[in-house]
Order: structure tokens, then sequence, then C-alpha cells
């Protein structure tokens, strides 16, 4: 394209340049009209403003030379200046050719700006079109020309509404971003006008030039602001590390602000980072070179620092910071040496002697950086005390600071625990007299339980116990249990001071009475044993004990005495032991010499024992009996056991009755018993009871009653659930019985079958045992399969109905419906009798 033409011309004698040639007049020059042309030529003549017409010619131009389609737009935008729609494209087809180009503004200077000639000249009519101004701020922008540029940028501000001006300032925030200096400055002050929540970029931007006082200050004013909201979502303590970070590394810039007064303001207000910023507090003396300031700030943080985590913090930076000094000192002395000059050794010592003498501090450090987070912490003032070692004079202190640093209500740990260890370290220095003074101020402490206070009466009793001094011991223990004035005092009372209660505290007493057995007399152990009775705090180890020393001193009743008091203050179950104990004691030493009055012992132990605790009783009132008494009232003890005791201990106890029966009075004797078992026994237990009676019948060789028993008990047999009651009337069938007694047991099994299949309690019973035996053999590897189909096998059968009527004779009358049979299962083994019956089992009964 042909460039603009320059004319030189004498004006007053001096040359100077010609005005640029329009762009229009250059490119008419170059109009090169063919014959394909003029049918488009002619209808712009008739229709010179239509922007269809010039829009289909500048289509058919569109392969045309570059130079021809530029005549083309020059001509369409001088008849429409105010189609934005040719400007546009125009503007767009300039660019592009510029840019294909690809030549700087240095080389094509003139086409450069011819460019921005026809953007200035589109902007004359379409200055509120956003766009036209973008693409012209995008092409200066990469252009040298700062200042066209920037007053390109305001010229947009002003003619564009300030709803578009965000897309204006994108560009010309990035634009001031790469120029920099006075004036990217100048127009973020500008920005920040418009939007002052963008302040974190105009500080970005400040750090960047270097300016870092200036950022500092508007970082403050930024914090100080409680309304500014961060756009990049900051938080307040991340916008203070950031001005601690400026503030901290360039401190020799910052000239406007008074910086120790705000990191100091930081650290009261962010409680939870304390140990960096007064890490930025060193760090700002230490880069001024005021090593010692530095050092005062350090030595400040490590005893104010409430949490580990920030003491280790400043305490790893003081020691980096001290390592540091030394090894700066240790390489100028080397200079020096290496020069000749005088090395000042001193000083290198002393700052060595600092650091280690920091390093052998910690453990106290931390320990009190422990205490400031919880000054009641019982461990951590005996963990200081530790520390002290040897030292008596740091001890003693620490012990004293301790008891009266601690509120004994608010205590983290055993209060009473420190007086009385501080106690002992008076001790183990052999000084009696302080120690017990420390006792005493330890026994007037409110602690937060009585048993505290106890156990430092019994700790203060065992110092004079070690020292030898037995009188003053129980002098101790007598003051300890001395009653309160106050009547009806509950230990357990709070609002009571410790001091009060401690007289009833069973801990001091069970002290005070060993104490008492150890050293002191029968008669001052009984009346401590006594006074612990009064006061009604003993247990049933107590009552032992003082049973148990009354015996070993041989007054064996008073120590009976003891066991029936006991008995009367505690209840069953304890009761129960108390009983145990006193009927052996009893017995042991008496035998069968007072047996009315063991008797009578007897009776009252069993006049309230509940049933669960009323079988070892028994057992022992009857074993009595039997050993010193009558065998009659043996058996009536027993017979009144068999009442008396649990439902689970019945059947035992009933066994136990008849064996004893069977000795004493022979085996018929205990036909009674067996008849009034089955009739009180659970029916899993009465089966049992039914099968001992009719073996034994059976040995006797009453065989009918045998068989009686064995009809009467089958009532409460299902056939599924008890298949061993029901095998073993058939093995006495087999032995003992002929074809129609047989048959009559397969008559009554089915009838019983039949019963338990109509009855839903006798089915829920029998589903809930098969579920049972389910679950056990799913849980020794059974399939579910087999377990379902075995439950589908047991709970079908046939329908009947069958009544019982037991004769006077004991032996029992059935009266049977009829119903389905299935006996396939109850195949007769292999008979041990000769005279063996042989049944079909297919045969139809």
């Amino acid at each position: 394209m042909p460039g603009e033409k320059k004319a030189a011309t004498k004006r007053g004698g001096k040359a100077t340049a010609a005005a640029p040639v329009p762009l229009d007049i250059v490119l008419e020059d170059s109009i090169n009209i063919t014959d394909k042309d003029l049918a488009f030529e002619e209808e712009l003549l008739r229709n010179p403003y239509s922007l269809r017409h010039w829009l289909r010619y500048l289509d058919h131009h569109a392969s045309s030379p570059i130079a021809q389609q530029f005549v083309v737009y020059e001509r369409a935008v001088k008849e429409l200046p105010g189609s934005y729609k040719l400007w546009k494209a125009y503007l767009d087809q300039r660019r592009q050719h510029l840019a294909k180009r690809d030549q700087p503004f240095v080389k094509a200077q003139e086409e450069w700006e011819s460019v921005a000639d026809c953007y200035e000249r589109a902007l004359v009519l379409l200055h509120k079109m956003p766009r036209i101004w973008i693409d012209y701020l995008e092409h200066l922008m990469v252009t040298p020309r700062i200042t066209k540029t920037r007053r390109t940028f305001d010229k947009a501000l002003r003619a564009l509404p300030i709803t578009q001006h965000i897309r204006i300032w994108t560009l010309y925030l990035g634009w001031a971003k790469k120029i920099g200096g006075e004036t990217a400055l100048k127009v973020y002050k500008r920005y920040l006008k418009l939007e002052p929540n963008h302040g974190e970029d105009y500080v970005d931007l400040l750090v960047s030039l270097e300016r870092y006082d200036e950022a500092a200050s508007r970082l403050c004013k930024m914090i100080n602001n409680e309304n500014f909201q961060s756009m990049h979502g900051k938080s307040h303590y991340q916008l203070w590390r950031q001005l601690c970070d400026i503030i901290c590394s360039h401190p020799k810039d910052i000239k406007s602000l008074p910086i120790e007064r705000i990191i100091r303001s930081g650290i009261k207000r962010f409680t939870d980072q304390t140990g960096r910023l007064w890490n930025d507090l060193a760090k700002y003396w230490i880069l001024l070179n005021h090593f010692e300031k530095a050092r005062d700030v350090y030595e400040e943080a490590i005893t104010s620092v409430m949490t580990v985590r920030d003491f280790t913090q400043v305490f790893d930076a003081y020691a980096e910071f001290e390592e540091s000094v030394i090894s700066a000192k240790m390489e100028a002395a080397e200079v020096a040496e290496a020069e000749g000059e005088e090395v000042d050794q001193m000083e290198l010592d002393m700052r060595l002697m600092r650091l280690e003498r920091l390093m052998e501090r910690r453990p106290f450090l931390v320990n009190e950086v422990l205490l400031r987070q919880n000054p009641n912490s019982v461990h951590e003032w005996q963990k200081r005390v530790e520390l002290w070692g040897d030292n008596a004079p740091k001890v003693v202190e620490t012990y004293t600071k301790a008891v009266t640093t601690i509120h004994p209500k608010k205590a983290d740990g055993k209060f009473n625990s420190l007086w009385v260890n501080f106690a002992k370290f008076y001790e183990q220095g052999n000084d009696i007299v302080s120690a017990r003074t420390i006792f005493e101020k330890a026994t007037k402490v409110n602690y937060k339980t009585v048993n505290d206070l106890a156990d430092v009466w019994c700790e203060y009793a065992e110092m004079e116990l070690r020292n030898e001094n037995y009188d003053a011991a129980l002098q101790v223990m007598g003051r300890a249990t001395i009653p309160s004035k106050q009547k009806n005092i509950a230990f357990h009372d709070e609002t009571l001071p410790v001091q009060i209660r401690v007289y009833k505290s069973l801990r001091l007493w069970s002290f005070y009475v060993d104490l008492e057995e150890s050293i002191g007399t029968v008669e001052s152990t009984k009346a401590v044993y006594d006074k612990i009775l009064e006061l009604k705090i003993a247990n049933p180890q107590i009552i032992v004990n003082y049973a148990n020393f009354l015996e070993e001193n041989k007054f064996f009743e008073e120590s009976y005495k003891v066991y029936e008091r006991g008995i009367d203050l505690f209840g069953y179950p304890i009761a129960f032991e108390l009983w145990n104990t006193y009927l052996l004691k009893f017995i042991e030493r008496y035998g069968g010499t007072k047996l009315e009055r063991t008797r009578d012992l007897f009776e009252q132990a069993l006049e309230k024992v509940p049933a669960k605790y009323a079988k070892p009783l028994y057992l022992m009132y009857g074993n009595l009996e039997e050993t010193h008494g009558l065998a009659r009232h043996a058996m009536s003890i027993y017979d009144r056991a068999t009442k008396a005791v649990a439902a689970e201990d019945r059947a035992d106890m009933y066994h136990f009755y008849i064996a004893k029966a069977a000795t004493m009075f022979g085996v018929t004797s205990t036909r009674e018993i067996y008849e009034r078992a089955i009739e009180v026994l659970p029916d899993k237990d009465a089966r049992v009871m039914c099968m001992r009676f009719a073996d034994m019948e059976r040995k006797l060789g009453e065989i009918d009653r045998a068989r009686g028993i064995f009809a009467h008990g089958s009532q409460f047999c299902d056939p599924r659930i008890a298949p061993d009651y029901w095998q073993a009337w058939h093995d006495f069938e087999v032995q003992h019985g002929n074809e129609d007694t047989f048959k009559e047991m397969l008559r009554i099994k089915r009838s019983v079958q039949v019963k338990f299949n109509t009855d839903v309690s006798y089915i829920t019973a029998q589903m809930l045992q098969t579920q049972e035996k389910i679950k056990a053999a799913a849980g020794s590897g059974s399939g579910s399969g087999d377990a379902m189909q075995t439950l589908d096998r047991m709970i079908t059968g046939g329908v009947g109905e069958m009544t019982f009527v037991k004769s006077k004779a004991h032996s029992v009358q059935v009266t049977h419906g009829e119903g389905a049979e299935n006996t396939a299962s109850m195949e007769p083994a292999a008979p041990a009798n000769p005279d063996e019956i042989a049944i079909d089992d297919d045969e139809d009964l």
C-alpha cells in the first residue's frame, strides 16, 4: 500500500514538512474500475447510502488486492460514516494487514499511525462503542507511545458510560502494571477511587516497585477498616502477615509507621499466632543491627507465650540467632587473628556461655509455658520441683509458690500429694518440725474431696510412725477423727468444708483402726471399731475384721455380737455372706454342744433370706442336723428347702433331698418326694424326674408302676423335643413289655405328638428351640437349606386329642383319639430280652 506522501516547502526561508496527504486521496489515485465493477458502481450511484450494496461490493472485492479493498472501504465509510458494521470490518482488515506484515512500530511508524488515524476518524461518531475503543487501545498498547495511549484510555473512560468502564479498566490496569513507574501508581490510585476494595493489587504493585513504606501504610489502612473485604479472600490475619513480612523484611525503608507498636498490637490481637509475630518483631531489630533489643524481644517472648508450639517457634529462632551471632564473631576473630590484630576472646566466651545457659533453661521454660496455660496443674508443679533436683532453696520456693497458686477446688490432679511431698522433702532433710508445720497447714486446706484430706492425715501419721513417734501418730489420728459439733452432717454435702465432714471418712477410720491393732491396746481398738459402727460408716470388711480381731483375742461372744450387728446394719446380699461366716464360725467352735442355739441362729437366718440365697443356708442347716441332730429334722429341713429355694435351684434341691432320703430311710421312702417333685417342677425338670422315678420302680420290680409313671410323664414330653424320654420308654417296653403295651406306648406317643402340633404355646416354644438348633448348626458350618428342611419336617404332624386321668394306684388311664402316625423313626434297637416281640413297623395299628 502506498504510504502517505510528504512534501517540503519553503516557508519563511525554512524547510518545513508538509501535512500528510489524506489517505482517501492516495487511495483514489489507485482506483482501478474493471468491467465487472460497473454493475456495482451503477447501483452505488443510484443508492449511495445503502449498506447492503456496499457490503455486496466489498464481498465482490474480497479477492482483490488489499489496496483496492481499502479504497472501497474508504468510499463506503465516507458515504456512511456512522455505520458500525462498516467501520468494524474496515478496522479489523487494517489491523490484520498490519499484523501480517509483522513489522514493529519503529520500522513501520507511518502504517501504525495511519491505522490509529482510522480509529480516530471512526470514533468521531462511534465514541459510544466499547468494542471500537478496546480494539484501538489494544492497538496502541503495543506501541511505545505511552502518553498517547494513556490519554486515549482517559478519553475512552470519559466517552463510555460508567457501566462499561470495567472493560476499559481491565486493559488499563494491565497496561499500567506493565509500564510501571509513576504512571502505574497514578492509574491505580484513580482506580481505587472507583473500586476501593482492590487495594491489595495496589499494594502488590507498590511492593514490586519497591515502595515499601507506602505499601505498608496502605495495608494498615485496610486492616484498620473493619468494613474492608478482601477481593482475594484473605483474612485479617493474612493481611497482618503480609504487613509484617513487608516491614520486617525492609525495616530501613519504613519511615511513616511505628513498627514495634503495630507488631505488638498484632500479638495481642492474634493470640494463636503469637510465636510467629514475636519472631517478626525480633527479626525487625536484627535487620536494624540492634542485637540487644532483639535479644530482649526473644526473652520477653519465651516468658510470655501461652502454648508449647509458640514457645518452640520462638526458642528455635532465639537459639538460631545466638548461633549466628557466635558464628559471625568467630569468623571476625579468625580474620583479625590472621591480620595480627587483637581478638576480644572474653566477649566470645560470654556469648558461648549465654547460649549454653539458654539451652539449660529450656526444660524450665517449657514448664513455665505449661503452668501459664494451667496454673492449677499439680503434675506440672511436681515436675518443676524435680527439675530443680538438689537445689533445696529453689525446691522450697517452688513448693511454696505451688501451694499458694493452686486453687484447691480447681486443682488438676491430687493437690494433697503436693502438700505431702512438700512435708516429705523436709522429712528427708531431717527437719521433722518443719514437716509437721507443713502437715498442719495441709490439714486446713479445703480440698475437693474428703478423701484428699483423709490422705493428708494418714500421711501425717505415717511420718510419725517412720520416725518412731507412736504416741504422736495415735494423737494425730485421734485429732483427725474428732466428730464435728454440728449434727446431721452428710458425708457428700459439698456445701460444707471437708474439715467438718472428714470424721465420717471410712478411709481415715480404717487407717486408725489398723494403727490401733498394731500399736494400741485391745480396749482402744475395740473403742475405735465401736465408734465406726456407731457412725454407721462400716462396710462388710470392717465387720469381718472386727469379728476376727475379737476372735483372735478370745472374745468369742463379742465377735458373734459383731456379726449380728453387721447383719442388722446391712441387708441382702451382704447379710448372706455375713450369715455364712457367722454360722461357720459358730458351728466350728461349738459343734453340737449348743444345738438349740445353733438352730435358733439358722431359723433367724432363714426367716428373711431371699429365695436365691436360701439353698446354701438350708444345706448347711441340714448338714448340722445330720451331724449333730436328728435325721427326721434334717429331712424336714430339706423338705422346707424344696419350697423355699429359687425356681432354678429347686430341681437340684429335690435330687439332693431324694438322695438323702434314700440313704437314711430307704428307696421306698422317696416315692412321695418323687410324686411331689413331678407335680411342682416345670416340664423339663419333671421329665427328668419321671425318668429317674420310673427307673427306680423298675429296679424294685414294680413294672406296672414304672409304666404308669412313663405314661404320666408323656403328657409334657414332645417326641420331637424330648426324644430321650421316649427312647427310654421304648427300651423299657422292649425289655419288660409285650405287644399290647408296646402298641399302647406308640398310640400314646402319636396322640401326644398331635396335641403338641395343635397347642400354640408349645408350637412357639418348639420353634424357638428349633431356631436355636439351626443357629448352632449354622455356627458349626452346616448349610442353612438343610436347617430349614429340618424345621419343616419338625413342625408337620397330624391332629388328635388326648386326656390323662391319674388312678388311685398312681397309674395312668389313657383315652385317645385317632390320628395319623409315623413310626418309621421309632424302629426298636436289638433288645436284650430273650422273649423279644417282633412288631412290623408298617402294621396298621
